[in-house]
């Protein structure tokens, strides 16, 4: 063991850890979560460290040889090295002090190491003075939040438009597949099945465009504002540089916040790209009902679409296979709708000039982006990929349908109509047998009517036929 000191006192570290004394002091205050840090958040963190040394080195302040080993060790932390060094809880007191302190010194110790000097020698080089100069956790930490939102919407956009793909090219698969479509969870009119995978590949890009939307605006950092946002302790070169410095580490382009104190007493960007997460899981929730409407049976429900088979679905019904997979989409976008709530709240608890919410904000914030796109890629994966259709089912149910008759409406007129839909319901017997037999409309004509084509495209049904017959 070698013992560090920090304001409250003297304290025991292992010999072997990279971290110091104040994440001692974290990992006895804070047993929470029972989970340490996401790696794209220290990943994260690296960066920011990173950047701030090198724009620390251009002021002159940073002694470049002491920088330029904060640079190596943080280039480390960057390549997934070190992580086993971050074990604080991600829910912690102190608005993210213990997180930026836990950086802070293993980027000093680990500098020192590569310096041939002992750990520990902060005389040398200090996690306060030399790895945190012109910083506070009030800056360095929604800095790396922003930086960690964006590592992980990469590969959740990558997912939502896997699903927007897939979608579509089911919508392509199912164009002609027509069906009947349903409001109220009653009969309506004919749709294809096409037409409606196409309008949840359209939901899901929306969703999509909302999460882009607020990643963009997540570009803009309160770095340099240090404290409250004054940008006390920093120069104003540093203040200047700092940002594009990060711009070069990271390879996004960052801006500096026009309003700094405002950029740090306020984290309404972090409720807005969760917003983004809430209402396309919101969408999602819909589209993975539906799924499970239509796949309902396979006996005695609609059974118009067949999900493949994952696994045995009862432990005392035997041949029964569940829609697990539309199910667990489902319980993802649940967590995601809950964790919204909480980071709400924590936007909405910040005081004077900061938020000390924001490591909760952080932990649900990661999580949703993290569980989103887990969801999204099993749904695609494992469901949608080798999804199939039951024309026969499908075009069982229209036949039976009554609701087919609004089609014919502007042929036969609404009158006739309403009675044929009333015969209909009263004798079992479907539209098309009765109107044959009644020789208001020809076979062919009935068949050009309730075509796919006439039936689903807005505006243009049975245009021939009305002139036909006059109206």
């Amino acid at each position: 063991m070698r013992q560090e000191h920090d304001l409250l006192g003297v304290l025991d570290v292992p010999d072997e850890a990279y971290y110091g004394v104040q994440t001692v002091r974290a990992l006895d205050n804070f047993h929470i979560t029972g989970k340490s840090i996401d790696h794209d958040f220290i990943k994260a963190m690296a960066m920011v460290k990173k950047a701030c040394a090198l724009a620390n080195m251009k002021t002159g302040r940073l002694d470049k040889i002491l920088g330029d080993a904060i640079v190596r060790a943080a280039d480390e932390v960057i390549a997934g090295k070190l992580y086993d060094q971050f074990p604080v809880d991600p829910i912690q007191g102190g608005a993210g002090t213990s997180f930026n302190m836990n950086m802070n010194e293993v980027l000093a110790n680990r500098a020192l190491e590569i310096l041939k000097k002992p750990r520990g020698s902060y005389d040398i080089i200090s996690p306060n003075n030399q790895v945190n100069m012109a910083q506070s956790t009030n800056d360095t930490f929604p800095t790396a939040i922003k930086v960690c939102a964006i590592i992980k919407s990469k590969p959740l956009l990558e997912a939502l438009q896997r699903l927007v793909d897939e979608l579509e090219k089911k919508a392509d698969e199912y164009k002609e597949v027509l069906k009947m479509g349903r409001t109220h969870l009653q009969d309506a009119v004919p749709i294809t099945l096409g037409q409606e995978m196409g309008a949840y590949a359209s939901g899901v890009r929306r969703g999509l465009h909302r999460i882009q939307s607020a990643i963009i605006e997540a570009h803009t950092l309160n770095m340099g504002a240090t404290a409250v946002g004054t940008g006390l302790n920093a120069e104003p070169s540093y203040i200047e540089d700092v940002v594009n410095e990060l711009s070069h580490v990271v390879g996004e382009p960052f801006r500096r916040a026009d309003n700094l104190i405002d950029a740090t007493n306020n984290t309404d960007i972090f409720a807005d790209i969760s917003s983004g997460l809430k209402v396309t899981a919101l969408v999602l929730i819909k589209m993975a009902n539906d799924f499970r409407l239509m796949a309902s049976g396979p006996r005695c429900g609609i059974s118009e679409l067949k999900l493949p088979p994952r696994q045995p679905g009862s432990s005392i019904m035997p041949g029964k296979v569940n829609p697990v997979i539309a199910e667990v989409l489902n319980q993802v976008c649940y967590q995601v709708i809950g964790n919204d709530l909480t980071i709400s709240l924590g936007v909405e608890n910040g005081q004077f000039e900061l938020n000390v919410m924001e490591p909760v904000i952080a932990y649900n914030l990661f999580n949703s982006m993290c569980y989103l796109k887990n969801g999204v890629n099993t749904f695609v994966d494992k469901l949608l990929v080798d999804l199939q259709a039951d024309e026969k089912q499908c075009a069982y149910w229209l036949e039976r349908s009554v609701g087919i008759v609004t089609a014919l409406l502007p042929h036969i007129g609404y009158e006739n109509a309403s009675k044929l839909a009333k015969e209909a319901y009263t004798t079992g017997r479907s539209i098309r047998e009765i109107i044959l037999e009644k020789g208001m409309l020809s076979e062919s004509d009935m068949n050009h009517i309730l075509s796919p084509a006439e039936m689903t495209r807005p505006g243009i049904a049975g245009a021939d036929i009305l002139k036909k017959h006059g109206n």
